[in-house]
């Protein structure tokens, strides 16, 4: 190590293309079928929800960071507040999270691959995949960053070309056969509740605006950075799937038309804009999602690296930092090699365990605030105070607690079983071999 750390080198630019490469903003497609289905055509107002509730956590977020710009996110905030222990399986937690979004992202990359070039091999294009994406956050985050920009704006561009096609389309007679309807947020006979529902499922299309938090160590006056990055990931995220949403309602009033409920990209593709568009769109799909892998990758190579920094596990394989490309690059390595397990590995598993991470990490980074600012810095004298440290955070707990309610079994119960492995990894460590665990300010100082 040597004394080798992070560079700070990137901009509030670099840092939302970042989180809008996490979110994968073509993502609004993948689940249209399925949330018009519970919503009656309401998918539009569930994003909207979503997107308030989303956005509590994202304010936690920001008070946060702003109070301890680490790169250990979650790990980091729970440690601080609530105790090292804590701290720990909040972050063993959420590294399922982190660690198989890359994972998830070659599978569907190697999905959308496979039925453009049915005869090549899968595990080719995995391969090809993870190598792309690993050697490229080896040699450095800024790099990571631009490519994820330009892929950004390239989404960004079939997004616009999409509602365009969408809006000549409609005003020519298709679907709604008019641009301005209130059918996308209103039915007078449906009820809140399937409303809901839908929001609980659309809330983990934001998954990507908290990773962020893993980038403080590597961006300038990140206290300042940081939360105007995570909020305007959420809501630049939230505007596209509520505009896209609202366009697509208006195209595709019922899903009589659809084959594939389930995955119906393909198809919206095809009805909207023809079989060339219909290649384009999946093209750029695949490069969205290797987007998407190359921030998630990233950011769990961090976390991992504080964690070793701390030596809640070992430093000298996870507090690595390469002294020429200032990356964890032994950190990198691991993952990807995880990542190579998409070439077997199921994808309802690998989403079951991402939702358990993100839902631990959302949970307590909601109640950190509560306990850092309302209770230890006693910041709960006016007004502001108790609506800022107290209010807020609560709603957002509480939104998220609606998540852990309709949270799939498979989700929770694999999710038990690693905290399990932590459980025992943490009695083992502390009870056995008796080998504390120490804080980063505690080694420099």
């Amino acid at each position: 190590m040597a004394g080798a750390k992070l560079l700070k080198t990137l901009t509030l630019f670099q840092v939302v293309v970042m989180g809008l490469a996490y979110l994968t903003p073509m993502a609004v497609f993948d689940t249209f079928a399925i949330v018009g289905e519970i919503t009656d055509g309401r998918v539009a107002t569930a994003y909207l929800l979503a997107l308030a509730g989303i956005l509590l956590t994202a304010f936690s977020y920001g008070h946060l960071v702003r109070r301890f710009p680490s790169a250990g996110s979650a790990y980091t905030y729970a440690q601080k507040v609530f105790h090292p222990y804590i701290g720990f399986m909040v972050g063993w937690s959420s590294l399922l999270d982190y660690m198989f979004m890359p994972m998830i992202n070659i599978l569907l990359a190697k999905i959308y691959l496979t039925a453009m070039f049915p005869g090549v091999e899968p595990w080719i294009f995995i391969l090809g995949l993870v190598t792309v994406m690993t050697f490229l956050n080896l040699r450095g985050i800024k790099l990571v960053a631009n490519l994820n920009g330009a892929i950004v704006l390239l989404q960004l561009a079939i997004i616009v070309t999409f509602l365009g096609l969408i809006a000549w389309g409609v005003s020519h007679g298709e679907g709604a056969a008019t641009l301005l309807s209130s059918r996308p947020f209103h039915v007078e006979s449906a009820s809140m509740l399937p409303l809901f529902t839908g929001a609980t499922i659309l809330c983990f299309s934001f998954l990507g605006f908290d990773g962020l938090s893993s980038l403080s160590e590597e961006t300038p006056n990140a206290g300042k950075v940081i939360p105007k990055a995570i909020v305007l990931t959420a809501l630049i995220g939230g505007v596209i799937f509520v505009t896209v949403s609202y366009g697509l309602q208006l195209f595709f009033p019922d899903l009589a038309r659809f084959k594939e409920p389930d995955a119906v990209l393909p198809e919206i593709a095809l009805y909207v804009g023809g079989t060339l568009f219909q290649s384009i769109v999946l093209v750029c799909t695949t490069a969205a999602v290797l987007a998407s892998g190359m921030a998630a990758h990233a950011g769990v190579s961090r976390i991992l690296y504080v964690m070793g920094r701390d030596r809640m596990i070992p430093e000298r394989v996870f507090g690595y930092i390469h002294p020429t490309w200032r990356t964890p690059a032994i950190n990198v390595l691991l993952v990807g090699a995880l990542a190579l397990s998409a070439v077997s590995f199921d994808l309802d598993m690998a989403l079951a365990l991402v939702n358990f991470g993100a839902l631990v990490a959302f949970t307590f980074v909601n109640l950190s605030v509560i306990g850092q600012f309302w209770v230890r810095e006693k910041r709960n004298k006016s007004l502001k105070d108790h609506l800022l440290y107290l209010l807020l955070p609560l709603l957002g707990a509480a939104t998220i607690g609606a998540l852990w309610i309709n949270l799939e079994q498979s989700s929770l119960e694999l999710g038990l079983i690693w905290a399990g492995l932590g459980v025992t990894y943490l009695f083992l460590r502390l009870a056995v071999f008796r080998i504390p665990f120490r804080q980063y300010e505690e080694l420099e100082g």
